[in-house]
């Protein structure tokens, strides 16, 4: 399964892979700074939700170039909840040079996972004599996977977690039963009885369309990506006795015989 390479960056380099869709005419001209000073102007493009802006000044560019405005639009609350984390104000610690590469050591603040305030390190490298956020190595995989890199990585994130929502909706199924003679409920009632928030299967969150089928004391539910190949690939489906399935079925509903 695809891994995306931000999945297990520090807590500084995480910040650095939200994609979006702002533009400004100067990012070529700021990213011919110093190593601090493309850092400096990335945050300040994060926080301003400037993100494709930041991505120009990253080894991600390609990843960005040629997806359209609704691949763009279907990435959007993936990249914004990354950029969320960004902190207000940055502050640069240090810099350190070595021939193509260099580290910029960036003070992040004090949280609830990590309580005192640290200093981590930003990579980047010299590509064309312009200093550039990231590694040759992240270069070379996102040069590899091109244009359907964050595709790629959304889609794997959206599946795994509508399996991982359709197994917490069997626990919720049950305990909604357990109190109403075992019928099982409705989503509103889900809702209702505070067993599921009312954004759990919204498409533009988890990039799928979501369907739940009661028969009293038999429920199906079915989940297809709201845009087939942007948003996910397999369909899903899944009945009382907890058994999921999935398959690649053209974004189309799958049914128990699958």
């Amino acid at each position: 399964m695809f891994q995306p390479l931000f999945q297990f960056r520090v807590v500084s380099l995480i910040l650095l892979v939200s994609v979006g869709l702002g533009t400004i005419p100067t990012v070529q001209a700021q990213a011919q700074g110093a190593p601090s000073d493309v850092v400096r102007e990335f945050y300040k493009a994060m926080r301003e939700h400037r993100f494709r802006d930041a991505w120009s000044m990253s080894v991600y560019k390609p990843a960005i170039e040629g997806l359209s405005a609704d691949e763009l639009e279907d990435l959007r609350p993936l990249f914004e909840a990354q950029s969320a984390a960004v902190p207000a104000q940055i502050q640069i610690d240090s810099e350190k040079i070595s021939g193509n590469t260099a580290q910029v050591f960036v003070r992040l603040p004090a949280s609830d996972s990590t309580p005192q305030v640290t200093s981590q390190p930003v990579d980047l490298i010299n590509f064309g004599g312009t200093w550039m956020i990231g590694t040759a190595s992240e270069q070379e995989i996102v040069k590899k996977v091109g244009g359907r890199y964050f595709l790629d990585a959304f889609i794997d994130r959206n599946q795994e977690n509508m399996t991982a929502v359709l197994k917490r909706l069997i626990g919720m199924e049950a305990v909604f039963a357990q109190a109403n003679n075992g019928i099982y409920g409705e989503v509103k009632a889900l809702i209702g009885a505070g067993l599921m928030s009312d954004d759990m299967f919204d498409a533009k969150t988890s990039g799928y369309n979501f369907h739940l089928t009661i028969n009293g004391k038999t429920f199906v539910a079915t989940a297809e990506p709201a845009h087939y190949g942007r948003t996910g690939k397999l369909s899903f489906w899944m009945d009382q006795t907890g058994a999921i399935k999935s398959a690649d079925n053209a974004g189309k509903p799958i049914n128990a015989a699958r």
